[in-house]
């Protein structure tokens, strides 16, 4: 208690807050659209509970690696040296998250892409080991994306309950904006797709910082947010032109 009040005074901590918070809620956009996009292959009457149980445990893996920031910091130690460039812990985690979801969202655009596949995969009798199966994957983004997400958080600022108050903003906002989101790619095909192309971009991205080559978030995002808006004006056409279509007929 004694430690949290000095922060409700100081203007620099309230900065630091804000800024952490909008940043932990741009890296949870990453782990939202893997949960929707996942949980939309389940059937309706599991996905809200999927979702619910896939942010809750981004929200308690979260937590509990802050009660681990020392541990986390070793992290980013080196561990080995390879053709002179040395890899971590925290390397190697964003190297295989990276390729799992490179993985998974190739698989996904198969499924998309190819009709027959599709229709296998959705057979009703593989219905009970989907939702585990879903869960399990969740559960390993969900501790990629929070290595990456408290990472950061110890990079931009060194109060504790900071960082706390940071990560359950920015997990209530995931709540919240779960089942809007998930709605919304499930009712527009294209959506999926263009998210399928994101969490591509993601996974290679994981992949190149493990590797060591820096890329710039604001780049990243900035990427996904124009490709959302050419999107959004297609919709808006295609549902005018049908709107005309159906006036005509």
């Amino acid at each position: 208690m004694q430690d949290i009040l000095p922060l409700l005074s100081d203007p620099a901590a309230w900065v630091a807050l804000v800024t952490l918070v909008v940043m932990e809620v741009v890296l949870g956009i990453d782990n939202l659209i893997f949960i929707s996009i996942l949980t939309n292959k389940l059937p309706p009457e599991h996905r809200e509970k999927a979702r619910k149980i896939g942010i809750g445990l981004a929200l308690i893996m979260r937590l509990a690696l802050l009660g681990t920031v020392a541990w986390i910091v070793k992290l980013t130690a080196p561990v080995f040296t390879v053709f002179d460039h040395p890899f971590s812990w925290k390397d190697m985690i964003l190297i295989a998250g990276g390729l799992f979801l490179v993985w998974k969202a190739t698989k996904e655009i198969h499924h998309n892409v190819d009709p027959v596949d599709h229709k296998e995969d959705m057979v009703g009798g593989a219905v009970t080991t989907t939702f585990a199966a879903a869960i399990g994957q969740i559960l390993v983004l969900d501790l990629v994306f929070s290595i990456d997400s408290i990472i950061t958080a110890v990079g931009m600022t060194p109060h504790l309950p900071i960082m706390v108050v940071a990560v359950i903003a920015a997990v209530t906002v995931m709540l919240v904006a779960a089942t809007p989101l998930a709605n919304f790619i499930e009712k527009n095909p294209t959506i999926v797709m263009l998210a399928l192309a994101f969490l591509l971009m993601i996974g290679t991205t994981l992949i190149a910082e493990g590797m060591g080559f820096h890329v710039p978030k604001g780049y990243v995002y900035t990427a996904m947010a124009f490709s959302a808006a050419v999107e959004v004006l297609n919709m808006v056409v295609r549902r005018r032109r049908q709107r005309a279509h159906d006036a005509q007929h």
